[in-house]
């Protein structure tokens, strides 16, 4: 015999309303809203482009603008966005990321060595300094790479893996002429889209990147890696010495 439930409409009404909740990231935009995640990632991109590949003196007035671009359109949508990956959801059950990241540097400076491919880190900048900032750009980079495109492509009702893709296409060909970094780029933003769906948290896997990426520099020759420059940077090396705002790969 079946028991019969009686259930309000306030009760039944919230019922639905909580059941039929997507994911944040699963959330079909409006039109409106829609219009607005395509043009701030197509600008966005273009900029970044647009920095890549135009010399001093315009590419430094471009980088400006991407950086200041990037970072008010990311505010205005921070609602939408949560959790971006900045705070500590996550951190603790993914920092067996950067562990991992260590362990293959360290065995990347192991066969280097072996090999006779070791060598110094370019620039100036002492070797903490060096380091520091690329940690830094590392961050920054992932942040582009997750919450200023991937979240995007998933808000715009893209399935994952096809966002997945989309966003590594996007940052391997951000790294093109280069023959190291453009695959290696891709690869990596593939692993790092994947490992940020499922942890939510930025930091490891910038801490990653930064081994990894300090590895490439050090391991590669120059004569490949061109001291990890892109674009029009790749392009024009060896030359005239540009400062340290032009971009690289760091």
């Amino acid at each position: 015999m079946s028991v019969p439930i009686v259930i309000s409409h306030r009760e039944a009404f919230v019922h639905v309303q909580q059941s039929s909740l997507p994911a944040f990231d699963q959330m079909l935009p409006t039109n409106r809203s829609r219009s607005v995640d395509i043009a701030e990632l197509a600008i966005g991109y273009v900029l970044i482009l647009a920095v890549i590949w135009t010399p001093n003196p315009a590419q430094r007035f471009l980088y400006w603008t991407a950086f200041l671009w990037i970072a008010v359109t990311s505010i205005r949508r921070w609602k939408q966005t949560k959790p971006s990956g900045l705070g500590l959801r996550g951190l603790l059950p993914s920092l067996w990321v950067a562990a991992a990241a260590a362990a293959l540097f360290s065995l990347g400076i192991g066969l280097a060595h072996w090999a006779g491919s070791l060598h110094a880190l370019y620039g100036p900048l002492p070797v903490l300094a060096h380091v520091g900032e690329y940690a830094i750009w590392a961050l920054m980079q992932q942040f582009i790479l997750q919450v200023f495109v991937l979240l995007r492509l998933l808000r715009l009702g893209m399935r994952r893996s096809m966002a997945v893709a989309l966003s590594a296409a996007m940052f391997g060909a951000a790294h093109i002429p280069n023959p190291i970094l453009a695959p290696a780029a891709t690869l990596w933003a593939a692993l790092s889209c994947i490992l940020y769906l499922r942890y939510r948290n930025l930091y490891p896997i910038a801490v990653a990147h930064a081994f990894l990426g300090m590895c490439l520099a050090i391991t590669i020759p120059n004569a490949i890696n061109h001291h990890m420059r892109v674009g029009l940077g790749y392009i024009r090396y060896p030359g005239v010495h540009r400062s340290h705002l032009e971009v690289t790969a760091r």
